[in-house]
């Protein structure tokens, strides 16, 4: 079970993880050898899987963000999911109930690259019989 100061620990690195141990712990009034040894025991324990950075695509030339959901084979399903893993462009697949069977992010540098992969890759997978994009606009909040 996690208490307060583990909940603050996973908040601050939220928003920050390369907030130095040294400004947690000012900010927990703790040690800074305590906050090392929580933060350790959070990653032991698979509550902090891992580190990341935030970036904005579109300086990297990506102006083209969609949501696809797909709608495949029951027979097909799980393949059709792993391929999907497979394009470079997917950024996110998930499995899901709802409208879809398969949920996915797919960002690109444009429209037009955007329905060349629908058409060439992932309408070619086995069992898709369905392909129902999404393009983002404008994303008004974005947390982890």
């Amino acid at each position: 079970m996690l208490d307060e100061k583990d909940l603050k620990i996973i908040e601050i690195l939220k928003k920050d993880s390369r907030t130095p141990y040294t400004e947690i712990a000012r900010i927990l009034s703790l040690s800074e050898a305590t906050i090392r040894k929580r933060i350790k025991n959070l990653e032991d324990k698979k509550v902090i899987t891992g580190y990341s950075i935030k970036i904005d695509k579109s300086k990297l030339g990506y102006n083209t963000i969609a949501y696809v959901g797909l709608d495949v084979e029951p027979s097909m399903f799980l393949d059709a999911a792993k391929k999907m893993t497979e394009i470079d462009e997917v950024k996110y697949v998930a499995t899901a109930t709802g409208d879809h069977m398969i949920m996915t992010e797919i960002v690109t540098r444009n429209g037009k690259e955007l329905m060349k992969i629908i058409s060439e890759k992932i309408g070619r997978i086995k069992g898709v019989h369905r392909i129902c994009p999404a393009i983002i606009l404008e994303v008004l909040k974005d947390e982890c």
